[in-house]
This record gives structure tokens, sequence and C-alpha cells, in this order.
């Protein structure tokens, strides 16, 4: 579904990720893991479209995305969620919702709706509550919510868990769980090492800008040369 090509990506003479390749087959959880600064956030806003390449290509569905402007990739099936949730604040959990889901049509958008409101029973109990007055965990859930309001084909969370309560945490794991139950295709970039590659079917490790490893998410969690070099402060 996604095939990442030798990306190069640079912040004026900074560069960011070095030659990063990596694929995200339909039906996948796939974790991107690594130590802060290693690039996941560039990977992932580069292949969303909010950075452009210096070299290397991005394909989604065999066609070729690189560089393309956000809202026709998520018009293409692709919807990021982003670090640091980034709602909006003044807006109801509602109004929220129904941004992410501009695209799509009024009766579309209905079911999505309820969806949302089934699959997060705590925001159909605050529809009208201001989403600035949400909890942490209730921002993220809004944040995935949104997303999925474009019924994407490729869902990318970048650091679901960061700044969490643990309680909060096991709820966004399960949710991650329930979504690759439901057949969803995920690129996760996620700070707790360990639980990530115990969910994913396959993962990549990141470090200074490159991949350095990849496996199944079982494989380099017992690599433990790997797991403590790299991942193991952030685990």
């Amino acid at each position: 579904m996604l095939e990442v090509d030798a990306i190069t990506t640079r912040y004026g003479a900074i560069t960011a990720l070095h030659e990063a390749s990596l694929e995200v087959r339909a039906g996948e959880m796939v974790a991107l893991v690594g130590p802060n600064g290693a690039g996941k956030t560039t990977l992932l806003n580069t292949v969303a479209g909010l950075l452009r390449p210096a070299a290397g290509s991005v394909r989604f569905d065999g066609n070729d995305i690189t560089g393309r402007e956000p809202a026709r990739l998520v018009r293409a099936g692709l919807a990021l969620v982003p670090e640091h949730r980034r709602i909006f604040k003044d807006l109801t959990v509602e109004e929220n919702l129904r941004l992410g889901g501009c695209t799509a049509s009024a009766a579309d958008r209905r079911i999505r709706l309820d969806e949302a409101a089934e699959l997060f029973p705590v925001l159909g109990s605050k529809w009208t509550t201001s989403a600035g007055f949400l909890s942490g965990g209730e921002a993220q859930q809004l944040a995935v919510a949104r997303a999925l309001m474009s019924n994407p084909r490729l869902l990318l969370l970048d650091e679901p868990t960061l700044g969490l309560a643990p309680t909060m945490v096991d709820v966004v794991f399960d949710l991650l769980q329930r979504l690759r139950e439901q057949g969803r295709t995920l690129l996760v970039v996620e700070q707790n090492a360990t639980r990530a590659l115990a969910l994913a079917d396959r993962a990549y490790l990141l470090r200074t800008g490159r991949i350095i490893a990849t496996g199944t998410g079982a494989e380099l969690a017992a690599d433990t040369s790997l797991f403590d070099s790299f991942i193991g402060g952030e685990s």
C-alpha cells in the first residue's frame, strides 16, 4: 500500500532523513521506533505531504504522491494524527469531527459521526463540549476520531501516547488494537517501544535519520543489542 523509497528530507542545511525506506502493506500495523530526534516525525510528515523530500519517492497504492498537497492525500485515503494532537480547542467535539469529515458527503458524514460515538463513547457523551475542556486522553481520542472521519485506508499516528497518564496510555493501546481488529492499516510512531513492538506486525528502527533495522515487532524486541542501545531509554 505504502512504499517509501530512499527518502532524504532536509531542514535547510540539516539533513533529518538519510535515504530512509519502508513499506506498509494493507491490513498491517507497522511501528516506527527510535530515540528522540531520530527523524520519526519528519518521516511521517514527509509521507503526509507536510514536508517535501530532497530526494527519493513516496508511493501510495502504486501512485507517486511525493510532495503532493496534504488535502489531496486525504482525498486519496491517507490521514495523519499529528504529534500533540492539534485539535481545534475553540470548537466543540462534534465540530472537530465534522471538519475531519469535510471531504465526505453529508450522508457519509452522518454515518461516520455515529461510528465515532460508538468507537469513542467518552466523546459521544461530550458532543457539545469545547475541545479545550477535554483531558489529554480524551483529546487524543478526538484527534484519532477526527482522522477516521475521512475514512482513510492508511492512518498515520505520531506519538499517540505522548504526555498521557498511564491509564490513558492503556486506553490508546486498546484503541490501536481495536483498529487493527477492524482491518485498519496503521503506521505508528510511538515512544513506548515495548508496547508498540508487542502490537505491531512489523517494525522499523530509525536512528539519526537512518533505518538501521527492520523485522517483525517480536524480532526487534528480542534483539537486545538493538533494543538496549537505541530504544531502551524510551521503552
